[in-house]
């Protein structure tokens, strides 16, 4: 249960300061499996600069705040910036109505924060590339923790390289910030970079944890990621073989229920591929040393009891419309609530809590998200604000569906057509006259079909945008729900202007700002 919790990486810190640096070399499992007892030295001796990377990949201006939500969901047409029609007003214009501008505070922010992670990853790579110098040999721990720096460095990449195209591929230790003051390099190159860090990733790190290490690094989450950068590129050879691999691993199912995956009882479940941990106790109820604001962010915005947080990153009609009829994704997808004096019965209690929230009159959104809805018992024994909430970054079931998509680009529709239905299935549970299997034979029937289940399996989560981007129908998409202010040049943001400034002519604005 959440109340008893420790965080992970303090629990980390305190096992390893009391076990010994083996030299039993971890690289003879191949992929690796599990972590037991007896692997001594897991920690390694950079294991303090490891753990700073956990949490600022939790930061708020990287996964869990406004700034994370709004780069990569408010830009679809089914999510918006929600909230009131003042608050954030700036952002929702940048962001929900495409009025880019390269002085957003926002877009600044996720710059500065990624390229902290890239930073700090590339320091841990060369310490550890000189500590293997001055050895000769690296302990398992400390090919665990290169591998892990590797994985943030390419997770940090792909955020920046989705975002805003070519960007300075700053891969070494940087001791002043005149060196990092570089030129863009092409996306390609970028990418390459991204290729052989996850690969040495996925070489390096074990398959599982044993408890006590749970949302640590996995074969899987980078093999996961890996896939999804192929996806990005469109590039559905490789895209398939990540996933496939991830999927014949046997590492992960989709046997949880759809509607406990979200809840905190569903934490790190069996289709957890990586997820960010997150905690609350009673003398830090609401720290972001130890937690996040994803749900605060996301929460209610309402009054009294009701006041669970700022009311963003909200659900639009037009995702509520895309479920098909009776489809229980739809329910763990929408979190309803009534206005202020609004008649309590006009909307269905929301389940497993009962619970039917109030809102402030003034707010604009019709829903909220229901995969930042947290347990009205913790939120008694902590604070309101749920900073205890787990982030869920890759799914088995978008693993599923990758697969599902680069089998039927590749031809395959019968093998597409099975992968889709383990989604479907899991998704209709003992209902069986819901969401029949998709069984055409029709390769542009079958695209159609993997598109809309990611968009109502993975709704409110991450992404949907970039999905709209790399299918290359943004622009169709995007006017016909209304947000007619998009333009080809906004599948890339503006960089920030005050790093174009503070270059003096090395970093070139994007093409049309």
């Amino acid at each position: 249960m959440k109340l008893k919790k420790i965080y992970f990486w303090l629990l980390f810190a305190a096992m390893f300061s009391l076990t010994p640096v083996g030299c039993s070399d971890l690289l003879d499992q191949k992929p690796q499996g599990e972590w037991v007892e007896g692997d001594e030295g897991s920690g390694g001796s950079f294991q303090s600069d490891i753990f700073t990377l956990y949490a600022k990949l939790r930061g708020y201006h990287v996964t869990s705040g406004t700034t994370a939500l709004a780069i990569h969901s408010f830009r679809s047409e089914d999510a918006e910036k929600g909230s009131t029609a003042s608050d954030g007003a700036a952002h929702g214009r940048m962001f929900d109505e495409f009025e880019y501008i390269a002085t957003n505070g926002l877009i600044g922010s996720y710059w500065t924060a990624n390229y902290e992670i890239i930073i700090l990853a590339n320091k841990i790579l060369d310490d550890i590339a000189q500590s293997q110098a001055d050895k000769g040999t690296l302990s398992e721990g400390d090919l665990i923790n290169r591998s892990e720096a590797h994985f943030f460095r390419a997770f940090a990449f792909f955020n920046l390289v989705r975002a805003f195209g070519e960007v300075p591929k700053i891969d070494f230790r940087i001791n002043n910030a005149e060196e990092a003051n570089i030129p863009k390099s092409p996306t390609a190159e970028i990418y390459a970079l991204i290729d052989a860090d996850l690969e040495t990733a996925e070489a390096h790190l074990p398959q599982s944890w044993p408890p006590v290490y749970t949302g640590r690094l996995t074969w899987g989450a980078a093999r996961a990621l890996h896939a999804r950068t192929y996806m990005m590129r469109n590039d559905w050879n490789n895209m398939h073989t990540a996933a496939m691999e991830v999927i014949q691993s046997g590492l992960y199912n989709l046997n949880t229920p759809y509607n406990q995956i979200f809840r905190e009882t569903g934490e790190n479940s069996s289709e957890s591929v990586f997820e960010l941990q997150c905690t609350a106790t009673a003398s830090q109820p609401g720290s972001n040393d130890i937690g996040s604001q994803f749900a605060q962010v996301q929460g209610v915005r309402g009054a009294g009891e009701w006041n669970l947080g700022w009311g963003w990153h909200t659900p639009t009609e037009l995702l509520a419309d895309a479920f098909e009829e009776g489809d229980p994704r739809k329910n763990e997808t929408l979190l309803y609530f009534i206005k202020t004096g609004e008649d309590p019965s006009s909307i269905p209690a929301n389940q497993p809590y009962g619970e039917k929230p109030i809102s402030n009159a003034d707010v604009i959104n019709k829903y909220y998200n229901k995969k930042a809805y947290t347990n009205p018992s913790l939120r008694a024994t902590y604070t309101k604000g749920g900073f205890w909430y787990n982030i869920r970054l890759i799914r088995y079931a978008d693993v599923v569906l990758m697969a599902a998509e680069a089998a039927n680009e590749l031809g395959n529709t019968g093998e597409a057509s099975d992968l889709l239905e383990m989604v479907r299935s899991r998704a209709r549970g003992t209902n069986a006259s819901l969401l029949p299997k998709v069984t055409t034979t029709n390769q542009t029937e079958m695209r159609d079909a993997i598109r809309h289940e990611r968009r109502v399996e993975l709704g409110m989560e991450f992404d949907r945008f970039y999905d709209l981007v790399r299918w290359g129908i943004a622009q169709e998409v995007l006017h016909a729900a209304g947000k007619t202010g998009y333009q080809e040049k906004h599948e890339l943001l503006p960089l920030p202007q005050n790093e174009v400034d503070k270059s003096n002519g090395v970093l070139i604005q994007n093409p049309n700002y």
